[in-house]
C-alpha cells in the first residue's frame, strides 16, 4: 500500500513537470486548470466538475482550458486532496471531509450521522454561512479553498430484517466506518456497532456474523447489498456532504476576474451537485423496490434518534473545537 500510493506521486509528479504549460502561466500563455475524480463521466461527481468547468469558462469569458482526470488517473480523493495543497498536478476535485482530516480536525464534522434534521435543513445549511469556521481552517491548515458543497446521498440502514422502531433497533449488530465518532454514535442509538471493512460488508451479513450495514443508494446497487440485506430502514441518519476544492497556490497565480469567476461557479456546481445526487439517489431506491430487489421500511421513531445522538454531537464538537460550528447548524431552522 506504501510503495503503491509513492508511485501515485510519483507519477503524478512526472505528469506535472512534463506539461510545459501549468496553471499560472503568464497572459501571453494559456491558462489551463487540472481536476481528478475516482469515477467515470457517468458519475455524478464527473458531472459536476464539468458543470463547474463549464461555468467558469461562462463567467470568465477568456480562453481557459480545462483537463479532468477520471477513474483515479491521479489516485484517489485523499491524493488530489494533498496535490491540492502542495500546489501541484491537481487544482481542483470533489473531495469527502474525512480526507481532509490529515490537515483539518474540524473538517469532518460535516460528515457525522445525524448532524441535518432532514434534507431541507441539509440545503439551508449549505446555502448559508454556517461553514465559513471549517472553510477558514482548511484553508488556513491545508491551504485549499471550499468554493461550493456537492453531495446529497442519504445513508439509511441496510438490514436482513424490518428495523421499523428503537425496540427492532436495539442490539442490532451492525458495521460501521472506522472513524470513533460512528461507534460513538451508533451505541447511543443503542445498536452494537463493529467496524468491518467496506469489502467484507456483503460476506459478514450472509454468513450472520453482522445483521447490517448502512450506506445510500448508489452503495447499495453497487455492492449488491439488498441481496443479503433486502430491509432498508429509512433513517436517513446522514446526508453526505462533498465540498469542491480548489487549491490556493493555483487561485493565488490566477487573474483577480478568474478567481471571482471559480468562486461564483464553485457555489453554482454546488447546487448543481446536489440538485443531481440527489434526485438519483432517491430514484435509484426507489427503482430497486419497484424491481422487487429491497423493501424500504419508514423508521417511526427518528426523533428519538436525533434526541439520543445530540449529547455525542455535542461532546464530538467540543474535542474537535468546533462547537460554534455545531451552535450555527442547530440555529438554522
Amino acid at each position: 500500500m506504501y510503495r503503491k500510493s509513492i508511485a501515485t506521486y510519483l507519477c503524478a509528479i512526472t505528469l506535472f513537470t512534463s506539461i510545459s504549460c501549468f496553471t499560472g502561466c503568464s497572459s501571453s500563455d494559456r491558462i489551463i486548470l487540472r481536476g481528478a475524480v475516482q469515477f467515470d463521466e457517468s458519475h455524478s461527481f464527473a458531472r459536476t466538475l464539468r458543470h463547474f468547468e463549464a461555468k467558469v469558462a461562462e463567467y470568465y469569458g477568456q480562453p481557459i482550458e480545462f483537463e479532468l482526470y477520471l477513474n483515479s488517473e491521479l489516485g484517489l480523493e485523499k491524493d488530489y486532496f494533498a496535490y491540492m495543497s502542495q500546489g501541484i498536478s491537481v487544482d481542483y476535485g470533489i473531495v469527502s471531509p474525512s480526507h481532509m482530516s490529515t490537515f483539518s480536525k474540524a473538517a469532518p464534522l460535516m460528515d457525522v450521522p445525524f448532524l441535518f434534521r432532514d434534507t431541507e435543513h441539509w440545503n439551508q445549511v449549505l446555502e448559508s454561512d454556517a461553514l465559513e469556521p471549517i472553510e477558514a481552517d482548511v484553508e488556513e491548515q491545508a491551504d485549499v479553498r471550499i468554493i461550493g458543497y456537492a453531495g446529497g446521498g442519504t445513508r439509511h440502514l441496510i438490514v436482513n430484517r424490518p428495523v421499523r422502531n428503537m425496540d427492532e433497533l436495539e442490539d442490532l449488530d451492525i458495521r460501521v466506518m472506522g472513524a470513533p465518532i460512528q461507534t460513538r454514535i451508533f451505541q447511543a442509538i443503542t445498536a452494537a456497532p463493529t467496524v468491518i471493512a467496506y469489502s467484507e460488508i456483503y460476506n459478514a451479513i450472509q454468513t450472520g456474523v453482522i445483521d447490517a450495514a448502512e450506506n445510500e443508494a448508489a452503495g447499495i446497487q453497487q455492492m449488491k447489498f439488498y441481496e443479503v440485506g433486502p430491509e432498508i430502514s429509512l433513517t436517513a441518519h446522514t446526508i453526505t456532504v462533498r465540498p469542491i476544492a480548489f487549491s490556493g497556490k493555483t487561485f493565488r497565480r490566477l487573474p483577480e476576474d478568474l478567481q471571482a469567476a471559480i468562486l461564483k461557479a464553485g457555489k453554482e456546481a454546488g447546487r448543481f451537485g446536489r440538485e443531481l445526487e440527489s434526485t438519483e439517489d432517491s430514484t435509484i431506491l426507489a427503482k430497486m423496490e419497484e424491481d422487487g430487489k429491497l423493501n424500504t421500511h419508514e423508521f417511526v421513531e427518528r426523533e428519538e434518534l436525533l434526541r439520543r445522538a445530540e449529547p455525542v454531537l455535542t461532546e464530538y464538537a467540543r474535542e474537535i473545537g468546533t462547537e460554534d460550528v455545531l451552535a450555527r447548524i442547530r440555529a438554522i431552522r
